[in-house]
């Protein structure tokens, strides 16, 4: 398919991408470091640190590291929220050559050990109120060392002191008993070994990111360096024109670990030299307020539910966003309402784009400066795309088919692909994105169905299989079907049909067993018990038939 999308580019941006100005995410860390080196990199929880100390942090950390044991291609687990720890963990484990592995800090023990098993994890950075989580998973993993992060980790003096106050008188203190796997960060972070050098290159593995499979099981991405920051370079071309390198304060809401905000707000706005205002948890709403009263924030990126928790509050409503510049909506379609809305509450745009783990993530931005209008927008510089129908050929014209995508940041396949699995990519090497799409004469490209059964909720990506697999481990089901239902707030919620083993098992009781087992945005929120699930004849359950039953 020929690029007819270069006309509509925003001004004076080119269709190729060209070379890459750093060659690994450290090279990128130490050329912000020496531009904006007084300046502030992140903030968190009334506490700041600037670029220059947010690079000797990390390459103090790497030295302890190398002292443990960690060598170029070593495996580093990250299970971390938005904190200053975060950032630090992250660059040090990439100034020993490591390969970085992020953990969603609210999983539960089963796919916690599902991670650290398919990723042969040999490091993990935790915060301490996880540890619970994780300590079962410990004995089957090849973790030798476990790394405690504390809220109040590398706050300034008075927060070091007054937010551990807090967090007693919540209750939410943990103790962990200390063995010899066993390190706290704050221990680490100011020795004195000294640091040596390794030579990363742009193609080794920087990041497995996992993401759900259609079996079930989460697979990871293999992302290299090269294809973070193709993407990095690609996001930053084309917000240049809307921003002022070291000037820019961004709203850092989105958890890192996602690839989303890892990409766009960790790296992408370090590049220009911006401060990453870093949310922990921005369902406390009240202390989300505080932070944005405070901060003459620039940027944010959000999902649709997060934009619409925010014109809930009439506290957010009375900001000053004379300074506010654009917002970036990802992880889920914005919805035409809610951009409507913060149009009218802050005078800017939601800006929406597209794009997938394997995809470093960014295939698709709109202009800044254009109106929502529910496209994914224009392929980002250096992106070639595809649309094929269910025999691979190609669609012409307008005509909806399955979205295919190569460029330079497309991942270079799954960790531990086998042979016999489904090859993710074409025979000319397009990646199939799963994605019906259509796209318009002029490039824009619009998703108009979902080919596998994916439900993104909240912006997270869940898959029927593994919450189908994980009820029939219930003593009381004897099978189930999931499906998602459009939300105008979290883009789908989730809803669970059931048959019974047991007459007395009640929606309550299925609800509890999800929330024992299941990350909070798994858990369905709707359970319907019927007397038999719709089935294909190979005994397939057929979700479009449960969409039909209410």
């Amino acid at each position: 398919m020929s690029n007819n999308w270069d006309n509509e580019y925003p001004k004076g941006l080119s269709e190729n991408l060209g070379c890459i100005d750093n060659d690994t995410i450290i090279d990128l860390l130490e050329s912000s470091a020496r531009k904006y080196e007084s300046k502030i990199a992140y903030y968190s929880l009334n506490s700041s640190l600037n670029y220059k100390m947010t690079s000797l942090l990390a390459k103090r950390l790497a030295a302890y590291l190398q002292y443990l044991g960690v060598r170029k291609k070593t495996k580093i687990a990250i299970m971390l929220p938005n904190l200053l720890t975060y950032p630090i963990s992250l660059f040090g484990s990439y100034y020993c050559g490591a390969t970085v592995i992020n953990v969603n800090p609210m999983y539960k023990s089963r796919e916690i050990q599902h991670l650290l098993e398919d990723s042969e994890a040999e490091y993990i950075f935790v915060l301490d109120k996880f540890y619970n989580e994780l300590q079962p998973c410990i004995k089957t993993s090849k973790l030798k060392k476990i790394i405690i992060c504390k809220i109040n980790d590398l706050l300034n003096p008075l927060m070091k002191f007054f937010v551990p106050m807090v967090m007693f008188y919540k209750k939410q203190t943990i103790n962990i008993e200390k063995n010899n796997k066993n390190i706290y960060f704050k221990d680490i972070i100011s020795n004195n070994f000294g640091f040596e050098d390794v030579h990363v290159e742009q193609d080794d593995t920087a990041l497995l990111q996992y993401t759900g499979g259609t079996t079930g099981k989460s697979k990871a991405a293999v992302l290299t360096h090269k294809n973070l920051l193709s993407n990095v370079q690609q996001v930053s071309n084309w917000i240049e024109p809307h921003i002022k390198s070291g000037k820019e304060i961004i709203i850092t809401a989105l958890p890192l670990f996602h690839i989303f905000s890892f990409t766009v707000n960790c790296l992408t706005f370090l590049k220009i030299g911006a401060e990453n205002v870093l949310i922990a948890n921005p369902r406390d709403l009240k202390s989300f307020l505080k932070v944005l009263e405070k901060k003459k924030f620039t940027v944010m990126t959000a999902v649709n539910t997060l934009f619409n928790l925010l014109l809930t509050s009439k506290k957010f409503k009375e900001l000053d966003f004379s300074g506010f510049k654009f917002s970036v909506g990802g992880g889920m379609a914005v919805m035409s309402e809610t951009a409507k809305n913060w149009k009218k509450v802050t005078g800017t745009n939601i800006t929406q784009g597209y794009g997938l783990t394997e995809t470093s993530p960014v295939v698709s931005i709109n202009k800044i400066d254009n109106p929502f209008n529910g496209s994914i927008g224009l392929p980002v510089q250096s992106t070639n795309i595809k649309i094929i129908d269910e025999s691979g050929k190609n669609v012409d014209g307008e005509q909806p088919g399955e979205l295919c995508v190569k460029g330079p940041q497309v991942m270079s396949g799954y960790w531990k692909y086998k042979e016999d699995q489904e090859n993710p990519f074409t025979d000319d090497g397009f990646f199939k994105t799963g994605d019906i799409a259509t796209i318009s004469k002029d490039g824009y490209l619009t998703i108009v169905d979902r080919k596998k059964d994916m439900i993104i909720s909240s912006g997270y990506n869940v898959f029927p299989n593994e919450l189908e697999d994980f009820l029939s481990t219930h003593p009381d089901i004897l099978e189930a079907g999931v499906i998602g239902v459009p939300d105008k707030n979290r883009g789908e919620h989730i809803k669970a049909f059931i048959v019974k083993k047991n007459k007395n098992l009640s929606e309550t009781d299925v609800i509890m067993f999800c929330k024992e087992g299941l990350t909070e945005y798994k858990v369905p929120k709707k359970i319907i018990f019927i007397d038999d699930l719709p089935k294909t004849n190979v005994g397939k359950i057929l979700r479009r038939e449960l969409r039909n039953l209410g």
